[in-house]
């Protein structure tokens, strides 16, 4: 058993210090994966890796029945957390900046989505709440590799289906997001 899944197994049953210590532990591949979403970021962007992964912490922190069943599925939350985040900060901005007008946050998806392409997140959120109406699992597999940075492998496993599953209803994801956010 990993280090990782021993400490959620410890927090979950209830030991505030195993939160903590499991924060320490995950707090470099959480940050690993922030950097990945500024990468190509404009300079100047008002919300910054660190922040990103702070707020993660803070969410975590305010728990109170946590049960996380291993590793993946931890990371697989950490990447719905990271999506809400970052649309809340950019429609925060949007708001506060346009008064209700475009404010674009331009990230690139980091595995390749969108080659070249810059796009609002919020109008990705929009697409993907589509496609999750549409096809749930395909959107699932976009907010855990793209917002968690989990590889097709540990995505598999968080939504226990095979890896050619996951490759298959990816690459199909990211066509129909390609046309969703070209069409919009």
């Amino acid at each position: 058993m990993s280090e990782v899944t021993q400490l959620l197994r410890e927090w979950n049953a209830g030991e505030p210090e195993a939160r903590d210590r499991l924060m320490r532990l995950v707090y470099d591949p959480l940050r690993a994966i922030a950097e990945r979403h500024f990468g190509r970021e404009r300079e100047g962007h008002t919300l910054q890796p660190t922040a990103l992964v702070h707020e993660l912490y803070v969410r975590f922190a305010d728990q109170r029945h946590v049960e996380f069943r291993d590793r993946v599925h931890f990371f697989a939350v950490a990447a719905t957390v990271m999506r809400r985040i970052l649309v809340d900060h950019a429609r925060r901005k949007w708001s506060d900046k346009r008064g209700g007008g475009a404010a674009p946050l331009a990230i690139e998806f980091a595995v390749g989505v969108f080659e070249e392409q810059n796009f609002d997140i919020v109008a990705l959120d929009l697409a993907l709440d589509r496609l999750a109406a549409i096809f749930p699992q395909q959107a699932r597999i976009v907010e855990l590799r793209f917002y968690g940075g989990l590889t097709l492998d540990e995505t598999a496993e968080a939504l226990e289906v095979s890896p050619a599953t996951v490759s298959r209803e990816w690459t199909m994801a990211r066509a129909w997001l390609r046309g969703a956010m070209n069409a919009s």
